[in-house]
């Protein structure tokens, strides 16, 4: 049985995630364990319906909704359908969408009984993209995690944005302390570590132009990206990939892009020095 400090906690969780996304009154926020878990409910919580992905982006958006038996199609626009999905920045052509464009549809989808769900991961590094300020619009769900700027993944700390009809189902399929005590007190501190988020931000942008010059040193032609990661095409990028590897090095491969490579950002002036030798 949870203890009232417990529920303490995730309400200062809440708080502090309301306060560093900007999320307005209007809108709820759920804490999940990772937003893939979150990924994974919706379209349980929903009939059967179209769902447009936009893409080519993370696959488990396309994976979950067909798991559940509806009707998914991936595109490369933004189409109307019972269900829109769009990955703003994406992953990992680092592609942006306008808010007032997604504005519009959420509007639309409030109209028609539609969701647009907005995976908003990795827009930290972006916040221009950003669409809390819409949130509370019925049927908008706007994803954010705590995994990526902040480095945290092994936390497994994610949010959903919503109108409090979604979010009180959300909340009830993730039941009673979904989060636990030591992620809620990493993702907090991280959250509430402003400075940290200044500089790393800068740091982060410094580093991504250091990495293009990097790797069109090497050869590459860098296609997209964001401050976080670069993507990049290569006409032998499996064979790259296995060298790179060998040397201790992991980039990203993509099945359905064979010709594309997506770099992570070094950490240590060693890792530098390791990737420029290992390139």
């Amino acid at each position: 049985m949870g203890t009232i400090t417990d529920r303490c906690d995730v309400l200062e969780l809440i708080a502090a995630a309301r306060d560093y996304y900007g999320v307005p009154d209007s809108a709820e926020i759920v804490a999940a364990p990772g937003t893939q878990s979150i990924i994974q409910w919706l379209p349980r919580l929903r009939k059967l319906s179209t769902v447009n992905i936009v893409g080519p982006t993370y696959s488990e958006h396309a994976h979950c909704w067909r798991a559940n038996d509806h009707r998914v199609q991936e595109i490369t626009e933004i189409k109307q359908a019972d269900v829109v999905v769009v990955v703003n920045p994406n992953n990992p052509t680092g592609r942006r969408f306008d808010p007032d464009l997604l504005k519009s549809i959420a509007q639309h989808q409030a109209a028609n009984d539609g969701w647009l769900i907005i995976d908003e991961a990795f827009a930290d590094v972006a916040p221009r993209v950003s669409c809390v300020e819409f949130a509370g619009t019925p049927g908008l769900i706007i994803l954010k995690s705590i995994g990526k700027f902040f480095g945290l993944a092994g936390a497994r700390v994610g949010f959903a944005i919503a109108d409090k009809d979604v979010t009180e189902e959300l909340k009830f399929a993730l039941g009673p302390w979904a989060v636990s005590g030591p992620s809620i007190a990493a993702a907090k501190a991280a959250l509430l570590d402003f400075e940290w988020q200044d500089d790393a931000l800068s740091r982060m942008e410094r580093d991504a132009d250091r990495l293009d010059e990097l790797l069109t040193t090497a050869g590459f032609d860098v296609i997209g990206g964001t401050p976080l990661f670069r993507l990049v095409e290569a006409s032998d990028a499996a064979n790259i990939e296995r060298k790179l590897g060998e040397k201790g090095v992991l980039v990203r491969s993509f099945e359905d892009h064979p010709s594309w490579l997506r770099f992570g950002l070094p950490g240590k002036q060693s890792d530098w020095h390791r990737l420029e030798a290992a390139l």
